[in-house]
């Protein structure tokens, strides 16, 4: 049992879900600003930029023991909501939509002031394909937590699951 402690805590400070926080005891994330309405061919969502933000800090705060702080963290995510978009996928035989993609994209700068070589600015994106016979407002909240949940894991992957 001593022999399984040791070689858990020579490790590094990773905990059961792969994050290694290294010397970190806090992370912040600030605001994620809606820009997609910026870029043609997107919708608007008021509550997008909102909604992805809590959600980045929840995958945090459920994945690691790092403290939520809203200054001067050690871990810093920040960024801008750049595509929100949806498009048709597939047609039917006659020459209509039969299925929409909804694609969020996510630009994202990564800052780790215990280990700055960790440091990136990357843009994540996933979708959400749906019925063309929906209209998006009755597949918005899926949708939202299917695709919050692979962009926050990449994100989550991209900065802390360093194997």
């Amino acid at each position: 049992m001593l022999f399984f402690a040791l070689l858990i805590s020579g490790c590094g400070a990773y905990n059961f879900t792969g994050g290694d926080v290294g010397d970190a005891t806090t992370f912040q994330v600030n605001y994620f600003q809606n820009y997609a309405s910026q870029s043609p061919g997107s919708t608007f969502d008021p509550a997008l930029d909102r909604d992805f933000t809590l959600s980045l800090q929840d995958v945090i705060l459920n994945q690691t023991s790092l403290d939520l702080v809203s200054s001067n963290g050690d871990l810093l995510y920040e960024g801008e909501i750049v595509e929100y978009r949806v498009s048709p996928m597939t047609a039917t035989a006659e020459q209509t939509a039969a299925q929409n993609r909804l694609t969020i994209g996510v630009n994202v700068r990564f800052f780790n002031r215990t280990k700055e070589d960790s440091d990136f600015e990357r843009r994540f994106s996933f979708f959400f394909d749906f019925d063309a016979n929906s209209q998006l407002a009755s597949v918005r909240d899926e949708a939202h937590e299917a695709i919050f949940e692979r962009i926050n894991q990449d994100i989550f992957n991209a900065s802390l699951a360093n194997w």
